[in-house]
């Protein structure tokens, strides 16, 4: 437990009077110099006494009577001399005595000083004396002592003070000053503030903003100090040339600091002050106006005010609605915001507006539209190219729906019309063109045959996967996933697991509905249709029916040793009691239902559900591999869907036109009806091999009139996206197989590499730009890697700002997977003769970080400023 002062003192003085005498004295005397009179009070209250020395008090006027006592009264004793006050050498009667006595300095100031570890110099003491009652609390004192700085000089004291108050251990101005402000610009409700104008430590602080940052006013206030800060900062990044008129917020001999202050707060944890600081001066100084009249590459390489996202947003937004897309602009664009500090605060917008101009892109490169004659062509386009405008539609909606959860004024409404003008773009241009050539080249084989020829069939996927498969098979059919999804799906597994995944498809049997799907997957010679009493049409495999609680008993006919479940049910439960469960069987068949399930509760929601349905399948995978020991697994579906963010129209609905007396079953995409009806929109389709009904789909993406829901989530007829069922081979690689070890890179996934592309290694400006490579594209087992890029010095100090390159490209073209970065170095000397380092560090920390050897020749010093010190 610490000592209280005047305890230190008595016990200080004590051991000085129990040392030895020096050589020739007989007894010892200490003056005890108190300038500031700390202890004058508890000597005059006889509160300090000491075990061997009598202590006596020097005051104004008792100097001679002091002086006979130590020279002629008494000559024996010890003595401790109290000075609170200080004579002038021709009225000091005591300077002869003082000569050859001790000397002890046990002013408070001298204690703190002692107590924090600091020397006790002359303009130290003053600097303390400055901050008396900054120092008077023991806590305060304390927490100098436990700073990382050691303080030889005022400035360190100014600082350390300021320190304390703001609550940081470290001095450097950048902490202190962004401590200070992330407490908020108005300064009479900023705490830390206050507690500077309490302790006397605001003016040293304006001082030390006004040499670092070059902010300076007469009545400086944190407001116009931050705006002065970022302004400045933005200079670094946006010409003067777009912020004329507020050139009075700006230091442009001070850019390199402010600059290197706004980096370091935004690569910190600490950014939500930041943000409200940056609202703060967007409207102070009314930024968005100004920038909305930029052009965005004026804009795009700004990070600090979160204004320009919105107005990059606004005029990407624009052009979309305008039908004036520029693709690269767009992918450009978020590619380079994408690494920025706000981008997540916008990022369905970005993710949105990409996904337009990946449609856009395909609209491009199919412009003339879509002619294949033959359809298992079209269906092998669709299966390699087609697919992917599917998928480019479903995460836009994915993202606007995700817009929808975080309201943005300013740019929802335009949005919205830009999902319009996806609507136009999907459904009026992709979905009817595609269906239109599809209906016409399958039109024949559909009412001749009911099927495609050369294309393989959902009917036959027990016979062709699992009947003569050589080791345990495990089947896994979600209800309603589309190819599309599969597609992703099965990328997701390439990359994620240590496996060989192939996608195919195979041919939906129609109509595209689940009794008929499910039906198809499971063991049977004939498929038949019957009408039941009750008018419900149910699905017969070799005269059973095929209903959920029949398709285990189905499956064990063909191999007794097979089993069906649900995985809903199998995933609640414990490990050992899913195990026991699959504990001998050979066939295992899985039934998911996620985003057919969804359709049912909130058709708004589908494409979400389709993101929880990947994500639960490969879960399902993980569980197959590591707790039923399975390595074979088809994931495969009993239909896919048509979904529009709108509903059709009344004009985009045709009418059976057959009489209800002859119709057996009738939903939104297919009609089945009595033999020999004729209806006079629709198209035929040979029915389960010729059965007694007859069968007829839509074509393209038209619905039936009927009363009901179903408006935006379709299937049961013939377009591509119902038909075709994908199915995914999934085969895990055991790490001691023989195929494993064979292809052990083939298999093994890693992330993509960075390298540095730009040959010169000299670096003499202040801001510069190198290129990159990402040498690998992502896909098979190469997946996607985040990269943080900075210059270190031969210590390893950081000396530039930090930049991310998110290596995420998928082109085959080695020139499509290139990045420029720009760097800023930090505001200090550099030495042409020393060594510093590009680092390549992976933002996950798996990989070893790269290091290039660069050297620095900057024409210029970099004054030091004294708060530096």
């Amino acid at each position: 437990m610490a000592l209280p002062d005047s305890e230190k003192v008595i016990q200080e003085l004590n051991r000085r009077f129990a040392q030895p005498l020096p050589e020739f004295y007989s007894r010892r005397i200490i003056f005890w110099y108190d300038e500031d009179r700390d202890f004058e009070e508890k000597v005059q209250n006889g509160e300090i006494e000491l075990a061997d020395a009598k202590l006596i008090a020097l005051n104004e006027t008792n100097n001679f009577e002091v002086k006979k006592l130590l020279t002629h009264d008494d000559r024996t004793s010890n003595f401790c001399v109290h000075c609170p006050v200080n004579y002038p050498d021709e009225k000091n009667w005591l300077l002869p005595v003082q000569l050859y006595s001790e000397e002890f300095r046990a002013d408070l100031v001298s204690i703190w000083l002692e107590e924090m570890g600091i020397e006790n110099t002359a303009n130290l003491r003053k600097t303390v004396k400055d901050y008396r009652p900054f120092f008077k609390t023991k806590a305060h004192r304390t927490k100098v002592a436990n700073l990382n700085q050691k303080i030889t000089a005022p400035v360190h004291l100014h600082k350390a003070v300021i320190a304390v108050l703001c609550g940081v251990k470290d001095t450097g101005p950048n902490l202190l000053i962004r401590t200070v402000l992330r407490a908020g610009t108005a300064q009479e409700q900023n705490g830390i503030y206050q507690s500077l104008v309490k302790y006397r430590a605001d003016s040293v602080f304006w001082q030390m903003v006004a040499q670092v940052t070059g902010y300076r006013e007469e009545t400086p206030d944190l407001g116009r100090l931050s705006c002065h800060i970022l302004m400045t900062a933005a200079t670094r990044t946006m010409r003067m040339d777009n912020l004329v008129g507020l050139d009075g917020f700006i230091s442009i001999p001070h850019q390199s600091y402010c600059y290197d202050f706004m980096s370091e707060w935004m690569h910190s944890d600490e950014t939500q002050e930041l943000y409200n600081i940056a609202r703060e001066t967007e409207d102070e100084l009314r930024l968005s106006a100004r920038f909305s009249q930029l052009p965005i590459e004026e804009l795009v390489s700004t990070e600090i005010f979160p204004c320009i996202d919105e107005c990059i947003l606004k005029k990407l937004m624009t052009d979309i609605i305008d039908h004036t897309i520029n693709v690269d602009v767009i992918t450009q664009t978020v590619e380079q915001r994408r690494t920025m500090l706000w981008y997540e605060r916008v990022q369905n917008f970005y993710e949105g507006v990409l996904e337009v101009a990946h449609m856009q892109q395909f609209y491009l490169d199919h412009a003339a539209g879509f002619h294949t004659v033959e359809p298992h062509k079209v269906w092998k386009e669709y299966t390699t190219d087609y697919y992917k405008m599917d998928t480019y539609y479903r995460l836009f909606h994915v993202a606007f729906g995700e817009s929808l959860n975080s309201s943005n004024p300013l740019l929802d409404d335009l949005f919205k019309h830009v999902a319009d003008s996806v609507e136009g773009l999907y459904a009026n241009w992709y979905l009817d063109n595609l269906g239109s050539d599809w209906a016409n080249a399958a039109a024949d084989n559909l009412r001749e045959y009911g099927r495609i020829l050369e294309v393989p069939q959902q009917r036959d996927f027990y016979r062709t996967y699992v009947q003569n498969a050589d080791t345990r098979v495990f089947v896994i059919i979600s209800d309603a996933m589309r190819y599309e999804v599969a597609a992703t799906l099965s990328e997701e597994l390439r990359r994620e697991t240590q496996s060989e995944v192939k996608l195919s498809s195979c041919e939906g049997i129609f109509p595209t509905v689940t009794k008929f799907g499910m039906t198809a997957l499971l063991p049977h010679k004939e498929l038949k249709a019957e009408l039941k009493s009750n008018g419900v049409v149910v699905v017969l495999a070799d005269g059973q029916p095929t209903d959920a609680p029949y398709r285990d008993g189905i499956l064990k006919k063909a191999n007794p040793a097979s089993v069906a479940l649900k995985y809903k049910e199998l995933i609640k439960m414990k490990r050992a009691e899913r195990s026991a469960l699959v504990k001998g069987m050979e066939v295992v068949y899985i039934y998911h239902d996620k985003i057919d399930e969804t359709s049912h509760t909130d058709e708004a929601l589908v494409f979400d559900s389709c993101d929880d349905a990947i994500s639960e399948l490969k879960n399902m995978v993980r569980i197959i591999v590591n707790e039923f020991s399975g390595t074979r697994i088809y994931i495969t579906s009993d239909h896919g869907f048509i979904y529009t963010y709108k509903p059709l129209t009344e004009d985009a609905k045709v009418d059976k036109t057959t009489s209800s007396a002859d119709d057996i079953e009738v939903d939104r995409r297919y009609l089945i009806t009595k033999k020999g009806a004729k209806p006079e929109y629709l198209l035929p389709v040979k029915f389960l091999d010729g059965t007694q009904y007859d069968a007829f789909a839509p074509i393209g993406n038209t619905r039936i009139k009927k009363k009901g829901g179903g408006l935006n989530f379709v299937h049961g007829g013939i377009s591509l996206q119902e038909m075709v069922v994908p199915v995914i081979d999934y085969h895990y690689m055991r790490t001691d197989s023989v195929g494993y070890q064979k292809n052990k890179k083939k298999y093994d996934t890693k992330p993509v590499t960075l390298s540095l592309l730009s040959a010169s290694r000299k670096i003499s400006n202040m801001i510069f730009s190198l290129n990159f490579y990402q040498k690998e594209p992502v896909g098979a087992n190469r997946e996607a890697a985040n990269y943080l890029l900075y210059f270190v010095d031969s210590e390893g100090k950081q000396v530039s700002d930090t930049q991310r390159v998110i290596a995420n490209k998928t082109s085959d073209n080695n020139q499509d997977r290139t990045f420029r970065v720009s760097f800023n170095l930090k505001s200090m000397k550099y030495s042409n003769k020393e060594s510093y380092y590009l680092v390549i560090a992976d933002e996950s920390g798996l990989q070893l970080p790269q290091r290039e050897e660069f050297s620095i020749d900057i024409a210029f010093a970099v004054d030091d400023f004294d708060f530096f010190s």
